[in-house]
């Protein structure tokens, strides 16, 4: 039996989302229609999930903080019913160039921004991108807690968090935490190691792997352990498919339940990513991935 979860996945009251949702972080081309062919690609193929963030735009050959937004806002304007069809998410707290700020000036200054770039009424899924360490939990909680209950935002998240800050800022929510977003994939094992997936099937938060292909490495096979692609290489040729959806289906088998976040600007590797949700790995499978990707025996 595979251990590979196709299911939807849930993120609070949100209606359900695939298990591969489409991430906007080099979503910097300013051909409208391009952008939308990729959107409305990403959702025939089950990704209703958008994720996108304030930041991007800021780097890979973006023009500047927002940009990625406000191009997603153009493409929503301009197609009628596409907003309907999506879940949206998007993160805020990194405030260039000043590295974090969560305080709750800036937050809701940052909501109300994304909300007039993205030309949108409310923020399905709304994620504090960094923790800022000098602001207390209290103080985002208060914030969040405000702006969902003005309507603004539906759902909260958190990114790139350990378990402790994710139980801090918990404390002083008025409604659970939806979301966690790690780096995940098979050459980044972390959330496996330090309590993050242990804490989202505690509290029933939903984890969003960013970076499932570990930035493209582990379809170029650069910079990869020889072992680790030889692994990835033999489950693929076993199972029909390319090394690449055999690494977004070992992000898609933990019993936590990942989102993989994909963020490929080709149309087709966004269709045959879905693969990944036809491959059958085993226990033995996940964990020749790990010894490989760790470079040990497990004890």
């Amino acid at each position: 039996m595979t251990l590979v979860q196709t299911q939807s996945r849930v993120l609070g009251s949100l209606p359900p989302v695939g298990p591969i949702s489409y991430g906007s972080w080099r979503f910097t081309d300013d051909d409208l229609a391009t952008g939308q062919m990729l959107l409305e690609t990403a959702i025939g193929a089950g990704m209703n999930l958008i994720d996108t963030a304030d930041v991007y735009g800021f780097d890979w050959g973006g023009t500047g903080f927002g940009q990625v937004e406000e191009i997603l806002g153009r493409i929503l304007a301009t197609t009628p019913g596409l907003r309907d069809k999506i879940v949206l998410a998007t993160k805020g707290g990194i405030a260039p160039p000043t590295p974090y700020d969560s305080s709750p000036k800036y937050l809701r200054s940052a909501v109300e921004a994304s909300l007039t770039r993205l030309q949108t009424d409310v923020i399905d899924l709304y994620q504090i991108h960094r923790p800022d360490m000098y602001t207390h939990p209290a103080d985002v909680a208060i914030t969040l807690n405000a702006l969902r209950e003005e309507g603004k935002i539906r759902e909260v998240g958190v990114s790139n968090h350990t378990p402790a800050q994710v139980a801090a800022l918990q404390a002083h929510l008025e409604f659970g935490i939806a979301s966690n977003q790690p780096e995940f994939s098979a050459t980044h094992l972390d959330p496996m190691r330090d309590g993050t997936f242990d804490q989202c099937m505690e509290l029933r938060i939903t984890p969003m792997a960013w970076s499932p292909l570990a930035g493209g490495s582990l379809a170029t096979g650069e910079g990869v352990s020889p072992d680790l692609l030889s692994v990835l290489d033999r489950l693929a040729e076993r199972e029909g498919v390319d090394r690449s959806q055999i690494a977004i289906a070992f992000v898609l088998a933990h019993p936590s339940a990942p989102i993989a976040i994909v963020g490929t600007q080709n149309p087709d590797r966004i269709r045959s990513s879905t693969a990944a949700l036809g491959v059958s790995l085993d226990r033995a499978d996940v964990y020749a991935i790990v010894q490989a990707s760790e470079g040990v025996p497990l004890p």
